[in-house]
Protein backbone atom coordinates (compact mmCIF):
# COMPACT_ATOMS: atom_id res chain seq x y z
CA UNK A 1 0.00 0.00 0.00
CA UNK A 2 3.01 2.33 0.87
CA UNK A 3 4.40 1.98 -2.39
CA UNK A 4 1.19 2.14 -4.53
CA UNK A 5 0.70 6.22 -2.86
CA UNK A 6 3.73 7.23 -3.12
CA UNK A 7 3.71 5.96 -7.17
CA UNK A 8 0.12 7.43 -7.60
CA UNK A 9 0.91 10.91 -5.47
CA UNK A 10 1.43 13.86 -7.91
CA UNK A 11 5.16 15.11 -6.83
CA UNK A 12 6.03 18.61 -6.87
CA UNK A 13 7.85 18.65 -9.69
CA UNK A 14 4.89 16.87 -11.63
CA UNK A 15 2.24 19.54 -10.15
CA UNK A 16 4.15 22.60 -12.64
CA UNK A 17 4.74 21.11 -16.64
CA UNK A 18 8.14 22.36 -17.88
CA UNK A 19 6.23 24.39 -20.96
CA UNK A 20 4.12 26.27 -18.21
CA UNK A 21 7.69 26.84 -15.94
CA UNK A 22 9.29 27.92 -19.01
CA UNK A 23 6.23 30.04 -20.10
CA UNK A 24 6.18 31.84 -16.57
CA UNK A 25 10.19 32.29 -16.63
CA UNK A 26 10.32 33.87 -19.96
CA UNK A 27 7.04 35.92 -19.18
CA UNK A 28 8.80 37.41 -15.98
CA UNK A 29 12.09 37.96 -17.76
CA UNK A 30 10.35 39.79 -20.99
CA UNK A 31 8.64 41.83 -17.80
CA UNK A 32 12.33 43.13 -16.62
CA UNK A 33 13.57 43.80 -19.89
CA UNK A 34 10.77 46.20 -20.07
CA UNK A 35 11.46 47.65 -16.84
CA UNK A 36 15.12 47.77 -17.92
CA UNK A 37 14.22 49.72 -21.50
CA UNK A 38 12.96 52.66 -19.56
CA UNK A 39 16.45 53.10 -17.65
CA UNK A 40 18.34 55.05 -20.28
CA UNK A 41 15.33 57.82 -20.64
CA UNK A 42 14.48 57.88 -16.78
CA UNK A 43 18.47 58.33 -16.60
CA UNK A 44 18.23 61.66 -19.02
CA UNK A 45 15.26 62.71 -17.26
CA UNK A 46 17.56 62.41 -13.92
CA UNK A 47 20.16 63.74 -15.01
CA UNK A 48 18.38 67.02 -15.70
CA UNK A 49 17.84 67.58 -11.50
CA UNK A 50 20.78 65.71 -10.28
CA UNK A 51 24.49 65.41 -11.00
CA UNK A 52 25.75 62.14 -12.01
CA UNK A 53 27.63 61.16 -9.20
CA UNK A 54 24.38 61.87 -7.22
CA UNK A 55 21.82 60.33 -9.43
CA UNK A 56 23.86 56.72 -9.27
CA UNK A 57 24.49 57.38 -5.51
CA UNK A 58 20.75 58.28 -4.89
CA UNK A 59 19.37 55.58 -7.00
CA UNK A 60 21.19 53.21 -4.78
CA UNK A 61 19.83 54.22 -1.12
CA UNK A 62 16.31 54.87 -2.37
CA UNK A 63 16.19 51.11 -3.62
CA UNK A 64 18.24 49.59 -0.64
CA UNK A 65 15.70 51.50 1.85
CA UNK A 66 12.87 49.94 -0.43
CA UNK A 67 15.05 46.46 -0.66
CA UNK A 68 15.76 47.07 3.30
CA UNK A 69 12.33 47.43 4.36
CA UNK A 70 11.19 44.54 2.41
CA UNK A 71 13.63 42.01 4.06
CA UNK A 72 12.47 43.35 7.64
CA UNK A 73 9.06 43.23 7.50
CA UNK A 74 9.51 39.52 6.21
CA UNK A 75 11.73 38.90 8.73
CA UNK A 76 13.89 37.24 6.13
CA UNK A 77 17.37 35.47 7.70
CA UNK A 78 20.59 37.16 6.19
CA UNK A 79 22.58 34.93 3.40
CA UNK A 80 24.24 31.78 3.49
CA UNK A 81 28.27 33.19 3.71
CA UNK A 82 29.02 30.74 1.47
CA UNK A 83 26.63 33.11 -1.35
CA UNK A 84 28.53 36.75 -0.18
CA UNK A 85 30.95 36.55 -2.90
CA UNK A 86 28.53 36.16 -5.14
CA UNK A 87 26.10 39.11 -4.09
CA UNK A 88 29.11 40.68 -4.21
CA UNK A 89 29.36 40.81 -8.05
CA UNK A 90 25.94 41.25 -7.93
CA UNK A 91 26.02 44.35 -5.82
CA UNK A 92 29.41 45.31 -7.97
CA UNK A 93 27.78 44.57 -11.27
CA UNK A 94 24.23 45.56 -11.50
CA UNK A 95 24.00 48.43 -8.36
CA UNK A 96 27.45 50.05 -8.57
CA UNK A 97 29.47 49.60 -11.84
CA UNK A 98 26.49 49.77 -14.40
CA UNK A 99 24.49 52.52 -13.29
CA UNK A 100 27.40 54.46 -12.87
CA UNK A 101 29.28 53.97 -16.11
CA UNK A 102 25.83 54.38 -18.21
CA UNK A 103 24.99 57.70 -16.18
CA UNK A 104 28.49 58.85 -17.59
CA UNK A 105 28.04 57.67 -21.18
CA UNK A 106 24.70 59.60 -21.14
CA UNK A 107 26.35 62.83 -20.41
CA UNK A 108 27.54 62.87 -24.35
CA UNK A 109 25.88 60.08 -25.71
CA UNK A 110 22.03 59.81 -26.75
CA UNK A 111 20.04 57.11 -25.31
CA UNK A 112 19.34 55.87 -28.61
CA UNK A 113 23.61 55.24 -29.06
CA UNK A 114 23.19 53.68 -26.00
CA UNK A 115 20.57 51.76 -26.19
CA UNK A 116 21.80 49.93 -29.47
CA UNK A 117 25.28 49.88 -27.88
CA UNK A 118 24.13 47.98 -24.97
CA UNK A 119 22.83 45.11 -27.28
CA UNK A 120 25.90 43.71 -26.89
CA UNK A 121 24.70 42.69 -23.26
CA UNK A 122 22.71 39.76 -24.33
CA UNK A 123 25.86 38.16 -25.51
CA UNK A 124 28.59 39.04 -23.18
CA UNK A 125 26.15 37.39 -20.61
CA UNK A 126 25.79 34.27 -22.62
CA UNK A 127 29.14 33.97 -22.79
CA UNK A 128 30.23 34.53 -19.24
CA UNK A 129 27.73 32.50 -18.19
CA UNK A 130 29.14 29.65 -20.64
CA UNK A 131 31.91 30.07 -18.14
CA UNK A 132 30.79 30.43 -15.06
CA UNK A 133 27.85 27.82 -14.88
CA UNK A 134 29.25 25.28 -18.01
CA UNK A 135 26.16 25.56 -19.96
CA UNK A 136 26.26 24.77 -23.41
CA UNK A 137 24.03 26.46 -25.96
CA UNK A 138 23.50 25.13 -29.11
CA UNK A 139 25.49 26.16 -32.38
CA UNK A 140 22.00 27.81 -33.70
CA UNK A 141 21.84 29.88 -30.26
CA UNK A 142 25.59 30.83 -30.68
CA UNK A 143 25.20 32.08 -34.14
CA UNK A 144 22.03 33.88 -33.73
CA UNK A 145 23.48 35.67 -30.47
CA UNK A 146 26.65 36.41 -32.85
CA UNK A 147 24.40 37.83 -35.69
CA UNK A 148 22.70 40.51 -32.60
CA UNK A 149 26.70 41.33 -31.83
CA UNK A 150 28.00 41.85 -35.40
CA UNK A 151 24.92 44.22 -36.24
CA UNK A 152 25.39 46.10 -32.58
CA UNK A 153 28.87 46.55 -33.09
CA UNK A 154 28.38 47.89 -36.86
CA UNK A 155 26.08 50.28 -35.93
CA UNK A 156 28.58 51.69 -33.36
CA UNK A 157 31.20 52.07 -36.08
CA UNK A 158 29.49 54.34 -38.20
CA UNK A 159 27.87 56.47 -35.91
CA UNK A 160 31.44 57.08 -34.33
CA UNK A 161 32.29 57.51 -37.68
CA UNK A 162 34.69 54.64 -37.53
CA UNK A 163 36.36 55.92 -34.18
CA UNK A 164 35.23 54.91 -30.48
CA UNK A 165 33.91 57.73 -28.31
CA UNK A 166 34.84 57.79 -24.02
CA UNK A 167 31.08 57.12 -24.04
CA UNK A 168 31.43 54.27 -25.67
CA UNK A 169 34.26 52.90 -23.53
CA UNK A 170 31.85 53.44 -20.66
CA UNK A 171 29.26 51.47 -22.31
CA UNK A 172 31.66 48.87 -22.69
CA UNK A 173 32.72 48.55 -19.30
CA UNK A 174 29.36 48.74 -18.26
CA UNK A 175 28.96 45.67 -20.72
CA UNK A 176 31.09 43.68 -18.69
CA UNK A 177 30.44 44.17 -15.26
CA UNK A 178 26.39 43.94 -15.63
CA UNK A 179 26.95 40.88 -17.15
CA UNK A 180 29.18 39.66 -14.52
CA UNK A 181 26.39 40.68 -12.84
CA UNK A 182 23.84 38.44 -14.01
CA UNK A 183 24.77 35.69 -14.35
CA UNK A 184 25.94 35.28 -10.66
CA UNK A 185 22.06 36.71 -10.29
CA UNK A 186 20.70 34.02 -11.95
CA UNK A 187 22.63 31.48 -10.28
CA UNK A 188 21.96 32.38 -6.56
CA UNK A 189 18.17 32.82 -8.15
CA UNK A 190 18.21 29.41 -8.25
CA UNK A 191 19.33 28.52 -4.13
CA UNK A 192 17.18 31.84 -2.97
CA UNK A 193 14.44 33.41 -3.98
CA UNK A 194 15.52 36.01 -7.03
CA UNK A 195 14.09 39.29 -5.06
CA UNK A 196 16.25 38.27 -1.98
CA UNK A 197 19.03 37.75 -4.28
CA UNK A 198 19.22 42.17 -5.72
CA UNK A 199 17.63 42.95 -2.11
CA UNK A 200 20.48 42.07 -0.11
CA UNK A 201 22.84 43.43 -2.66
CA UNK A 202 21.47 46.44 -2.55
CA UNK A 203 21.24 46.81 1.18
CA UNK A 204 25.28 45.18 0.94
CA UNK A 205 26.05 48.25 -0.73
CA UNK A 206 24.00 51.30 1.65
CA UNK A 207 28.01 51.57 3.61
CA UNK A 208 28.88 53.02 0.07
CA UNK A 209 26.35 54.59 -1.36
CA UNK A 210 24.91 56.28 1.55
CA UNK A 211 28.80 58.43 2.51
CA UNK A 212 28.42 59.19 -1.53
CA UNK A 213 25.06 60.03 -1.63
CA UNK A 214 26.15 62.64 1.26
CA UNK A 215 29.11 63.93 -0.50
CA UNK A 216 28.07 64.11 -4.21
CA UNK A 217 24.55 66.37 -3.18
CA UNK A 218 27.00 68.35 -1.35
CA UNK A 219 28.95 69.31 -4.49
CA UNK A 220 26.77 68.86 -7.36
CA UNK A 221 24.06 71.41 -7.39
CA UNK A 222 20.10 69.61 -7.43
CA UNK A 223 17.14 71.33 -9.36
CA UNK A 224 14.24 69.11 -8.53
CA UNK A 225 11.39 69.18 -11.20
CA UNK A 226 8.73 66.72 -12.33
CA UNK A 227 11.63 65.00 -14.55
CA UNK A 228 14.29 64.57 -12.57
CA UNK A 229 11.99 63.83 -9.49
CA UNK A 230 10.02 60.96 -12.42
CA UNK A 231 13.39 59.97 -13.80
CA UNK A 232 15.50 58.96 -9.96
CA UNK A 233 12.20 57.40 -8.79
CA UNK A 234 11.85 55.10 -11.88
CA UNK A 235 15.91 54.06 -12.41
CA UNK A 236 15.64 53.47 -8.38
CA UNK A 237 12.57 51.66 -7.95
CA UNK A 238 11.52 50.44 -11.65
CA UNK A 239 14.97 49.80 -13.20
CA UNK A 240 17.28 49.08 -9.94
CA UNK A 241 14.41 46.81 -7.27
CA UNK A 242 11.70 45.69 -9.48
CA UNK A 243 12.85 45.37 -12.86
CA UNK A 244 15.83 43.02 -10.93
CA UNK A 245 13.42 41.19 -9.25
CA UNK A 246 11.33 39.38 -11.72
CA UNK A 247 14.39 39.53 -14.16
CA UNK A 248 16.52 37.13 -11.53
CA UNK A 249 13.30 34.98 -10.96
CA UNK A 250 13.09 34.76 -14.98
CA UNK A 251 16.32 33.34 -15.19
CA UNK A 252 16.35 30.93 -12.44
CA UNK A 253 13.35 29.07 -14.53
CA UNK A 254 14.37 29.43 -17.73
CA UNK A 255 18.61 29.95 -17.66
CA UNK A 256 20.94 32.65 -17.92
CA UNK A 257 21.78 32.01 -21.44
CA UNK A 258 17.98 31.89 -22.65
CA UNK A 259 16.82 35.29 -20.47
CA UNK A 260 19.79 36.90 -21.79
CA UNK A 261 19.26 36.60 -25.06
CA UNK A 262 15.28 38.23 -24.53
CA UNK A 263 17.66 41.94 -23.80
CA UNK A 264 17.85 42.06 -27.67
CA UNK A 265 14.50 43.59 -27.78
CA UNK A 266 15.85 46.20 -24.90
CA UNK A 267 17.30 48.82 -27.73
CA UNK A 268 13.95 48.69 -29.58
CA UNK A 269 11.84 49.15 -26.97
CA UNK A 270 14.50 52.44 -25.37
CA UNK A 271 14.60 53.60 -29.11
CA UNK A 272 10.96 53.87 -28.90
CA UNK A 273 11.09 55.52 -25.51
CA UNK A 274 13.63 57.66 -26.10
CA UNK A 275 11.57 59.24 -29.25
CA UNK A 276 8.01 59.28 -26.85
CA UNK A 277 9.68 61.07 -23.60
CA UNK A 278 12.65 62.93 -25.11
CA UNK A 279 12.26 63.91 -28.37
CA UNK A 280 14.93 62.61 -30.06
CA UNK A 281 15.45 62.09 -33.51
CA UNK A 282 16.20 58.51 -34.48
CA UNK A 283 18.65 57.98 -37.51
CA UNK A 284 17.38 55.89 -39.63
CA UNK A 285 20.48 52.92 -38.96
CA UNK A 286 19.33 52.56 -35.07
CA UNK A 287 15.52 51.15 -36.04
CA UNK A 288 17.17 49.19 -38.75
CA UNK A 289 19.61 47.41 -35.95
CA UNK A 290 17.43 47.47 -33.04
CA UNK A 291 15.18 45.29 -35.67
CA UNK A 292 18.01 43.04 -36.74
CA UNK A 293 18.60 41.91 -33.44
CA UNK A 294 14.77 41.92 -32.79
CA UNK A 295 14.65 38.99 -35.37
CA UNK A 296 17.57 36.65 -33.44
CA UNK A 297 15.26 36.53 -30.47
CA UNK A 298 13.31 33.93 -31.96
CA UNK A 299 15.96 31.79 -33.05
CA UNK A 300 17.89 32.07 -29.43
CA UNK A 301 14.66 30.83 -27.88
CA UNK A 302 14.14 28.42 -30.40
CA UNK A 303 17.23 26.97 -29.98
Amino acid sequence: MRAQSSATAPSPIAVTAPGERRGLGTALAALGVAAFSLTFPATAWGLQGFGPWSLVAVRSVLAALVAGGCLLVLRVAPPERRHLPGLAVVAGGVVLGFPLLTTLALQTSTTAHAAVVVGLLPLTTAVLSALRTGSRPSRRFWLASLAGAAAVAAFTATQSGGALTAADGFLFAALLVCAAGYTEGGRLARVMPGWQVIAWALVMCLPLSVPAAAVALSYEPVHLDPHGVAGVLWVALGSQFLGLVVWYRGMAAIGVPRASQLQLAQPLLTLVWSALLLGEHITAAAPMTAAAVLVCIAVTQRS
